[in-house]
């Protein structure tokens, strides 16, 4: 092997994931023949996927089938891209015959470093792994740029390459179209996700588009886009990712379980799907899959870094109805250790709180219940008090309703839960959703939504009747007061508009900016858990 590409061939680590121990053993001599200093080998996906979450390697040989594992390996590739828990340094290397060839070398041409076909001699593997280190070393400016947080320059270094048509012009285009798309330049990313499609039709490339359809807005554009590439390519996953998120924005509670439905047949073995799955048959109250889908998530994921405890949380709300005691403690014990191990996470806390309600409540400890969810309530106007925060304490509040316990300021917080959040109706209809069985709270939460929208509406009029400054104005203390995202995005596209018009515009800008940075840059979305994320079928950008 070249030292000039492995200078210290010596300390390289490498990781050999296979079924069969005699490949186990020809790929370990292989490697250790070529210099490497430390092989590690799995057997199985998941011990190799909690090996990948906790050690870092430069080498990854991973075999494609494995014999009575519902995971392949490129489900764990796409798992650990996902998660982004794969650097780039990393050289992935999927190891396949002949029968799943051509999904390999698709998948190769995007986000996979290499693949070595069956059967294989040493030679043929230390030519991969020489290509594979050498589009590394190619693409080193770029990435170096990612990984120093300049991704502004990173992108601009992708365009010039795929301009060019330079090394690895490809791979560089669908990095620098997914930088465009996460700093928010959406015809930067469009234009070169088009580019990408005219030239080779690649699967990635038409999931970009609709990706960009997606962020900016058009959700009923990206679904038509989805249904020609799933109709094309109807094993992509990730497109079912996206599909699902697209439902959702459109307020689709059903449409995007029966997505996650068909994902999750894909991939059986995804923490991720089965999650999301599991989370919308909760809000779509089919409470048996919920029940097995989560349950699955925690039996198969509960020590990865890609299990979400939102599941917990969720799961201990269903074993409550259901009066299941013991796998509610289970749950609950599970949920008590993910918090005591990050004692930092406000998250965590928040989730181990509303737990504690309901625990109180099995062993019929009433003012311990009352005042773990007063804890809860009392961060509703927190800047952290995201849309997750708020379902949450709302199916807690529904629950206490249901009961003989009295809730004093029950309305009052789903009042203001519903002027902070109501901020589209896709959004009012998960809040809703998330408040059943309390049909009051359920009326008090969609009269809030017409609410704010009288808002708006009477704040717009000072702007149609030319008093712009008094509508920004209108808007921005509405805005304060109800810490609801599009009062003050409102308040701020106005004052855009109508700049030269308002005196003081500096003032006011800054006022609505940190309104802005504070209530509107996260939190306000619908999510599935903390990672459901926004790059659903993106290519992970790991620093």
């Amino acid at each position: 092997m070249s030292r000039l590409l492995y200078p210290d061939i010596g300390d390289c680590r490498a990781l050999i994931v296979d079924g069969n121990p005699t490949s186990r053993s020809i790929l370990a001599d292989m490697l250790r023949q070529m210099g490497v200093g430390h092989v590690a080998q799995a057997s199985r996906v998941i011990d190799a996927r909690r090996t990948l979450e906790h050690r870092t390697f430069d080498i990854v040989l991973c075999d494609y089938h494995f014999d009575h594992s519902p995971m392949s390996g490129q489900d764990l590739l796409d798992d650990l891209r996902r998660a982004q828990l794969l650097p780039y340094s990393t050289v992935f290397v999927m190891v396949t015959g002949e029968a799943s060839y051509t999904r390999v070398a698709e998948v190769a041409e995007a986000a996979l470093d290499s693949y070595l076909l069956k059967p294989h001699t040493a030679a043929a593997l230390e030519e991969r792994l020489l290509q594979a280190r050498h589009r590394k070393k190619s693409l080193g400016a770029i990435f170096e740029a990612i990984e120093t947080g300049r991704f502004a320059d990173a992108a601009q270094l992708c365009l010039a390459r795929f301009e060019q048509r330079g090394d690895y012009w490809l791979y560089a285009a669908r990095i620098g179209a997914e930088l465009f798309l996460r700093q928010g330049d959406h015809d930067a990313a469009r234009r070169l996700y088009e580019a990408v499609q005219s030239t080779q039709a690649l699967p990635w490339a038409k999931l970009g588009i609709a990706r960009v359809e997606l962020e900016s807005g058009q959700p009923q554009q990206a679904c038509r886009t989805l249904e020609g590439l799933i109709a094309e390519q109807p094993s992509y996953a990730d497109a079912y990712d996206v599909m699902g998120r697209a439902h959702l924005e459109q307020g689709k509670v059903e449409s995007a379980l029966e997505t996650y439905r068909n994902a999750t047949k894909l991939t059986p073995a995804s923490i991720t799907r089965l999650q999301k799955q599991g989370m919308l048959a909760f809000f779509a109250e089919q409470t048996d899959e919920a029940v097995d889908c989560l349950e699955r998530a925690v039996r198969i994921g509960i020590s990865s870094k890609m299990f979400d405890c939102q599941s917990l949380v969720l799961l201990s709300f269903l074993q409550f109805d259901q009066r299941d005691t013991k796998a509610f403690l289970r749950t609950h014990a599970n949920l008590s250790l993910a918090a005591e191990r990050r004692p930092d996470s406000a998250r965590l806390q928040r989730f181990l709180r509303t737990g504690e309600v309901f625990r109180a409540l099995l062993q019929r400890q009433v003012p311990e219940a009352l005042l773990a969810v007063r804890t809860v309530a009392a961060g509703i106007r927190e800047e952290d008090f995201d849309f997750e925060a708020a379902s949450n304490l709302l199916a807690t509040i529904a629950r206490l309703a249901s009961t003989e316990i009295v809730l004093p300021d029950g309305e009052d917080w789903v009042s203001k839960i519903a002027l902070r959040f109501c901020v589209s109706r896709a959004a009012t209809d998960m809040l809703c959703l998330a408040a059943r069985p309390s049909e009051a709270h359920v009326a008090l939460i969609r009269g809030t939504h017409q609410n704010i929208t009288g808002m708006a509406e009477k704040a717009m009029t000072h702007s149609v009747t030319g008093s712009p400054e008094a509508a920004v104005k209108a808007l921005m203390v509405r805005g304060r007061e109800t810490l609801n995202a599009k009062l003050i995005e409102l308040a701020g596209l106005v004052l855009h508009r109508h700049e030269a018009k308002i005196g003081g515009s500096g003032a006011l800008g800054e006022m609505i900016g940190d309104l802005r940075q504070r209530y509107c840059t996260r939190g306000t979305q619908i999510a599935l858990g903390g990672g459901a994320g926004r790059a659903a079928g993106g290519l992970t950008l790991r620093a």
